[in-house]
């Protein structure tokens, strides 16, 4: 799986949200200013070329959807954060977001209980 550019990004999370679509619905749920026709479909093929996104033909009309699920990207570009930025340690993660964002108490209360929880499954 490759990276999505921000434009990619941005088709991708529509399709994701409508399921299937054709580039002019794609279009529609795009904030102004919207971008030309050609500009939207050019990125679907693109995206149909990296495997993200496949069509169905109908007649001269194409319906897109995608084929990696926004659950499988999400995983890869965490773990693209993690080994780029964190060098994969969940302490330097929980670290950052308490010292760089700062991460409220409750939040953090919860990511301790979340990570209890899981460690008592396993």
């Amino acid at each position: 799986m490759r990276e999505l550019t921000k434009a990619e990004e941005q088709v991708m999370l529509i399709l994701w949200d409508l399921k299937e679509a054709l580039v002019k619905d794609v279009i529609e749920k795009i904030e102004a200013p919207k971008p030309a026709y050609n500009t939207v479909s050019t990125v679907i093929r693109v995206l149909e070329g990296k495997g993200f996104v496949d069509h169905k033909a109908i007649g001269n009309t194409h319906i897109y959807f995608p084929v990696i699920t926004a659950e499988e990207y999400k995983h890869f570009a965490f773990d693209k954060v993690m080994n780029n930025y964190f060098e994969n340690s969940y302490q330097s993660l929980v670290s950052y977001l308490v010292k760089q964002r700062n991460m409220e108490m409750d939040d953090l209360d919860e990511l301790i209980k979340l990570a209890e929880q899981l460690k008592n499954k396993k």
